[in-house]
């Protein structure tokens, strides 16, 4: 066993000597900007913190604010972007915590990384694409972002003038546009359980 090994299984140990019984996991939840990530994650970790859970939401913007300021929106930079916060949630995750990612995480070698490093770890992990059609996410425009991009003020929105890489085979697909909020959230809800993760 590694220090590093060794350090992760004792911080899973209470204070008191007893193994952690809450088992922590990450659930990212990728999208178009506008597709609803951040409503349902947020639904979602209302419902599991009634039910006693440890839950913390890492949004998207708020990273990015805070501890990916510096950053820009290159391809490289959008990578390390997604490491930082995969690293931030498998952190949570590995200590019992819920973490809920509302983040676009365009491509899916970045994705992927994220997912390898959960597992290198025997960490939870859930990747869920909340599949809301462009045009839906458009007419919603919760920041501005579309109006902004047809008006030529800013380039580079995923989707619509640089690549979103839709994940293949997603542990589930959330279509946002068919279904209410708490819908979406309790499919989610369903899948957690179904894991032994809620």
């Amino acid at each position: 066993m590694t220090d590093h090994q060794r350090d992760r299984e004792e911080r899973r140990l209470s204070a008191t000597g007893r193994a952690v019984t809450e088992r922590g996991a990450t659930v990212w939840l990728t999208g178009l900007p506008s597709a609803g990530k951040t409503t349902i994650a947020y639904e979602l970790a209302g419902r599991l913190r009634t039910e006693g859970h440890r839950v913390e939401v890492l949004d998207g913007d708020e990273i990015r604010e805070f501890l990916s300021s510096g950053l820009g929106f290159s391809r490289e930079d959008r990578h390390t972007n997604v490491q930082r916060i995969g690293f931030v949630a498998e952190l949570l995750a590995s200590n019992g915590v819920k973490a809920l990612v509302p983040v676009i995480a365009p491509y899916a070698d970045s994705r992927e990384a994220v997912r390898k490093r959960h597992h290198t770890e025997s960490t939870g992990y859930l990747e869920i694409h909340v599949a809301t059609p462009v045009e839906v996410c458009s007419v919603r425009d919760v920041k501005g972002l579309y109006a902004r991009q047809a008006a030529g003020e800013i380039s580079g929105l995923t989707g619509v003038d640089d690549p979103y890489e839709a994940p293949e085979s997603p542990d589930l697909r959330i279509e946002s546009h068919t279904q209410s909020v708490e819908e979406s959230a309790a499919a989610l809800h369903a899948l957690l359980t179904e894991r032994g993760l809620a």
